[in-house]
């Protein structure tokens, strides 16, 4: 991009709040555009600034980030959001891709992966925690059943396996590529694959599947 990363914040705790926008500022290349405590704000904020990324809570009375997500996905022109949260818990992270998010962190990440997160889906990529990756590995081995059938097909080469396990980084297609040699237009061939094999809607969704299945 062109220019600082123009971030807006909500979070219905103060502290909280005023504790990430002091953060943020201390980043290069992101300046915070809004701040506040209320969703309904935030929203009518976002109609009169430009922003690039939206960083919400989750768990906010009666307007929650779910319902952030729902309502600026309706937009022609949506916003990235990320979703915060103290929970670690692998639901939250499922609930985050059927709304629409783009990020998903525990509060808890290190600055310098709440940064990485920012300029992944700024760029029009996709970021989960790997705190949360490791949330929904135990959460499916808790759930597991000896004759459990996985309803996709799992046969995965390793060069599938080495481009999903950097998908869920939060790397783009072109980063991907970068890393593993490869030119984008293959690395887009084989998330097209992966998507079709785990019977998946996008790529975050297909990451899931592959640490669900045991895959990853």
């Amino acid at each position: 991009m062109i220019g600082p990363i123009r971030v807006a914040l909500v979070d219905d705790q103060s502290l909280v709040l005023e504790g990430l926008r002091v953060l943020l500022e201390t980043m290069p290349g992101v300046t915070v555009e809004c701040a506040t405590t209320q969703p309904t704000e935030l929203i009518a904020a976002l109609r009169r600034e430009s922003v690039d990324v939206v960083i919400s809570d989750i768990r906010m009375p009666g307007f929650n980030g779910f319902d952030v997500v729902r309502r600026i996905n309706s937009w022609a022109r949506p916003i990235p959001v990320i979703l915060l949260t103290t929970f670690d818990e692998a639901n939250l992270l499922d609930e985050a891709i059927t709304a629409g998010a783009k990020g998903f962190l525990l509060k808890g990440a290190s600055p310098e992966d709440l940064l990485a997160a920012i300029e992944t889906v700024a760029d029009g990529g996709q970021w989960m925690s790997p705190v949360v990756t490791n949330t929904v590995r135990r959460a499916s081995r808790a759930t597991d059943r000896p004759n459990d059938a996985v309803p996709f097909d799992t046969a995965l080469t390793e060069r599938e396996k080495a481009v999903l396990r950097l998908a869920a980084t939060g790397l783009t297609n072109k980063e991907i590529a970068q890393t593993l040699g490869l030119v984008e237009g293959t690395v887009k061939n084989y998330m097209s694959e992966l998507m079709i094999k785990l019977g998946s809607r996008d790529r975050t969704q297909a990451v899931i599947r592959a640490i669900a299945a045991g895959l990853l």
